[in-house]
């Protein structure tokens, strides 16, 4: 079966496109299970410095496609929306999210439906100006899902909310800078996200993985456990080799040379 999301390594970034224009990037099953996939293997790939979520088009992604034979029902049925979180969005969403790499998403186009929670889920968000979300969901008797809801709510107010997740309000790149949602906008987010990456390029992987896993478990935690957390990565990165290397090249006055080890 022919693959369809292209990605491809360059310069120890991995770049990849959701390839699916004729249909605005909606994903189907074979797309999704692609993408978890090579995300994953990414985060596996010690030549891997960071991973880059993109597409073509007008549009990143509008989320689930509707055509797409699993999530509708045969005749006389009703679908299984939970196979499909659970087999497919969910895991994509992990996979991002518990990935040791920084994905960066540089959002060319609207991001509607779980297309908003793919983009969301980024560690780094770049925006076309012209970029906006939009939940979506209730327009097909559905809610939110594939983690929308909790980045939502964890950004506005229960109010601001219910508008944005039921009534399907749209967020503008530039009500999405200003609240926090997403990092910066750019007329090139992919050419921003490639200048990005060189930078976590040059960083302590080991480093890079530790933060980024504290972050996520600080999220809804106390202090206390968030300090239990950063004490245990600590006394981890302490024992590193690259932490040896970052202390020799910090006295000797020459950029470190990290291995992740």
């Amino acid at each position: 079966m022919e693959k369809i999301i292209k990605a491809s390594l360059n310069e120890n970034v991995l770049e990849i496109n959701f390839n699916r224009e004729k249909v605005f990037n909606a994903l189907n099953r074979q797309s999704k299970l692609e993408l978890i996939n090579e995300i994953t293997e990414a985060g596996n790939n010690s030549e891997v410095s960071a991973i880059i979520l993109t597409a073509s088009g007008k549009a990143f992604c509008t989320g689930q496609d509707l055509n797409d034979r699993t999530v509708q029902a045969g005749e006389g049925e009703r679908p299984s929306l939970e196979k499909a979180l659970t087999e497919e969005w969910n895991p994509l969403i992990e996979s991002i999210k518990n990935n040791p790499k920084i994905v960066i998403g540089a959002i060319n186009g609207l991001a509607v439906g779980a297309g908003m929670s793919i983009a969301l889920a980024c560690d780094y968000i770049i925006t076309h100006p012209d970029t906006y979300f939009m939940a979506g969901f209730s327009k097909i008797g559905l809610t939110p899902d594939a983690g929308i809801t909790h980045a939502i709510t964890s950004t506005y107010t229960r109010p601001q909310s219910l508008e944005i997740l039921l009534l399907n309000k749209k967020i503008t790149s530039s009500e999405a800078l200003t609240t926090g949602l997403i990092n910066k906008i750019s007329e090139n987010p992919l050419d921003e996200a490639r200048v990005l990456a060189k930078n976590f390029s040059n960083m302590a992987p080991l480093s890079i993985k530790e933060t980024k896993s504290n972050i996520n478990y600080s999220i809804g935690r106390n202090f206390e456990e968030s300090l239990a957390k950063e004490t245990s990565s600590q006394s981890l990165l302490g024992s590193s080799e690259d932490y040896m290397e970052g202390v020799k090249a910090f006295f000797e006055k020459r950029p470190p040379i990290f291995k992740g080890k």
